[in-house]
Order: structure tokens, then sequence, then C-alpha cells
């Protein structure tokens, strides 16, 4: 059988995308080799989202040619094809973010797919690289904002959001083969169904409209924990957090702010009304006192002002989120933002960064703390491991504790906490 090797790179819409490839290759007979010796040949699904990631995909290139020879370059990098042939120009071949069809085209030329495959290879939810217990669902593609520190629109397109039925049948099949928790990610969640403008799908033989709202309500019908990701903070929003107030989907939120001054945020080209934010998660949290609102923030954006950031450190401590990230502005090769008067010097970013990360520190070890002698619900990662309504694979905290089973959920008793993570035990 013919052996290809697989590198998955980048964020979890990359490891959909890693997943997708690898549910067709299974479907037509390839075999997964665990290394390159074994391989005939590797993909290796790039991220070139900012630089670091940019050299981290060249190096896995390289390394899987060094060892191997014969590779395929997929992923967002692909969308730097001249890049990409300049530091290699030995690959095989070179397609962008979310192309299937392509990668399977470029294997098909360099490795024919095997006599007759059987399709009952794949399991009906296709091959995950998550554990059994959860899984990403990707609901689209692309985004129709033009925020002007990202390139991802270049790279992936304008909003495509996928039918509603045959997102809600790839969440039941998960469903059925044991996923516990399905994780929803796009770029623009929350715009689900705008650039079909919401029109009537189907699912189970009913009507279903194509939005967020909907989409939130299904999915919240399967039993399952369902988690939030890339939400866009529009009016919509408001309509699903009594879905989380009830149980049906997580009180969790990941919104990425990025700034709270009007000035930086219209700059960024994103919405400019912070106090707006604050009365509406005020409301938010009055609906559903359980919410959890994770961010990520830009500091030292460029004409960015020590005015300005002590603006966004004020809307920190006013909106008390509960995880929060912060990333010093990386002029991304192509951004509009680079060519704004006022860059910040390097070392002036690191410093701002470093002082917004330290007020964030205080408020997540005291929104923590509060947790002490609760009693938590949390999803077993691995034994002694586990995380709550809370806690998002891989980007939030984790609950520590003695004893449990991978996969299954256990009731915790909160002993203490710490910066970033609760630790008690099995109640």
């Amino acid at each position: 059988m013919p052996k290809v090797g697989f590198v998955s790179l980048g964020c979890p819409k990359a490891l959909v995308d890693s997943e997708r490839i690898l549910t067709q290759l299974r479907a037509e007979g390839y075999v997964t080799a665990p290394d390159y010796a074994g391989a005939d040949l590797v993909i290796v699904n790039t991220c070139g989202f900012i630089d670091a990631a940019v050299e981290e995909s060249l190096g896995a290139i390289g390394e899987a040619l060094a060892q191997n020879g014969k590779v395929i370059v997929t992923g967002c990098l692909g969308f730097k094809h001249d890049l990409v042939r300049k530091a290699h120009p030995s690959v095989l071949s070179i397609t962008g973010p979310h192309d299937t069809p392509g990668v399977m085209k470029a294997v098909h030329a360099h490795l024919p797919k095997p006599h007759d495959p059987f399709t009952d290879l794949v399991p009906p939810q296709g091959i995950k690289l998550t554990p059994n217990h959860y899984a990403y669902l990707k609901i689209s593609e692309g985004c129709n904002h033009r925020c002007t520190f990202c390139i991802i629109p270049s790279m992936r397109g304008d909003l495509v959001s996928r039918p509603i039925g045959e997102v809600m049948l790839e969440a039941e099949n998960l469903v059925k083969a044991g996923v516990k928790e399905l994780l929803v990610i796009s770029q623009d969640t929350s715009a689900y169904g705008v650039d079909v403008r919401y029109r009537t799908g189907f699912h189970g033989g009913k009507p279903i409209k194509t939005n967020f709202q909907q989409l939130c309500k299904s999915l919240g019908e399967l039993g399952v924990w369902v988690r939030l990701h890339y939400v866009y903070p529009y009016p919509s929003v408001d309509d699903v957090i009594p879905l989380m107030a009830d149980g049906k989907i997580l009180p969790y939120l990941d919104i990425p702010f990025q700034h709270a001054s009007p000035r930086i945020l219209k700059l960024m080209k994103r919405p400019a009304a912070a106090e707006k934010v604050l009365a509406r998660i005020r409301e938010w949290r009055k609906t559903c006192p359980e919410l959890t609102i994770r961010s990520t923030f830009i500091a030292g954006f460029p004409g960015e002002t020590e005015k300005e950031f002590e603006e966004l450190l004020a809307f920190l401590k006013e909106a008390q989120l509960d995880r929060v990230g912060c990333f010093a502005y990386s002029p991304v090769d192509g951004a509009k933002a680079n060519e704004l008067p006022g860059p910040v010097p390097d070392e002036l970013r690191e410093e701002r960064k470093k002082r917004f990360m330290e007020v964030q520190a205080g408020i997540s070890k005291a929104r923590l703390k509060a947790k002490v002698g609760t009693m938590q619900k949390v999803i077993v990662d691995a034994p002694g491991i586990g995380r709550s309504t809370a806690d998002a694979p891989e980007i939030d905290g984790v609950v520590h504790f003695k004893g449990g089973k991978a996969g299954e959920f256990a009731e915790i008793r909160i002993e203490r906490s710490d910066e970033h993570d609760l630790h008690g035990r099995l109640a």
C-alpha cells in the first residue's frame, strides 16, 4: 500500500484541513506512515501567519526533504508560492490553504492511488488528529473583514459558509463516534451564513436557517459540550448567551477584541466602541454569571501612544476577562498596518506586552481564586488532568487532581488555585 507521511502545523483551522486531507487519503486506500523513512512521500501543511510561523514551516519542509526527499506543500504558506520555491526548489508541489482537491491531485501525480480502495477504511467521522473525546468543527472558510494587521483574507479568501446540513451531519457523526466536546471554529464564527444571506438549508428532513443562532441551537441539542471560538461581537451574540445560561452550549466565548482605544481600533479596522463592549459584557454576565470570556490583544500597534496603551489597561481592569493573550505587534509581510506612520520600537512593544500581561495575571489569578471551594465538572484529557467549561484545550489552563480516565467527565472539588490553573480532588 502506498504510504504518505504527514506534518500538520498551525491553528485549529489548519488542523481541520489536515483531517480532511487525511480522510481523503484513507478513502482512496493510502496508508499514513509514522515516520519519514517509511513514507513514499510527505505532505507538510504549513502556517504562514507571522514570521515565526513562516520560519517553523520552512524548517519543517527542509527537514522532510532532508529525510525523505519527496514533499508536497500545502496550507497558508503555500499562498507565498515564490517564497517556498526560493527556499526549497525541490518540493514536488505547492498548494494554498483548504485545497484538498489540489493536494490529492499532487499526490496522484507522484504516488498513484491503489486499485479499488475499500471505502469502509474510513470511519464516518473521518480521520482526526485530536484525542477521541474532542474534535474541532469548522463551519466556514475565509473572512470578509480587512483588519490592517492581518493577511489571512488574502490567503484564505472571503467568507464561505458550509451548508448547515453538512455541518450538522459532521457534528452528529463525531458524537456517534464518541466525541464529547465540539470546538466550533472558523475565521469569523458569528458571521456564519452572512455570505449566503442566511438561506434555508435542511437537516434531518427539516428546514433550518444558515445562521449563527440556529447553528448554536442545533448543536446544543446533541448533548455534548459545544465551545465557541473566534466569535466576532456582532449583536447576534446576545441571542446565544441564553443558550449558555440554559446549559445548551458551554458558557464560553473566545472574542478577539484586539484593543480598546477607539483611534487604534479604527486604524486596525476593528469596531471602535469599547464602552459598548463593556456594557455588553456586563449584560452577558448578568444573563449568564458562569460565562468565561477569553480574548487576544495587540500591544505596540503602529502609532499607539502611551495614553492609548493606558486606555487598553483600563479596559482590561474594567472588563475582568478570564483568559487573555497578548501579542507584541509583528509587522507581517503584506499587512496594511506596516504602512501606518509612527511604528513603535521593538523594545517598547515588548515592554508594553509585559506590562499588559502583568495586569492580566492579577485579574486571572483573582478570578481563579474565586472558584476555590466550588465543584467543577471537567472533561479528563489524561489521568490527573482535566478541563472545566472555562478551559479550551492547549490555550487555557487545566484542572489538576488525582485519578480520572481520559475521555470521561469528572466532578472536582477545587481546593486551591494559582495564576493559570486550578487544583482539587475527585468528589
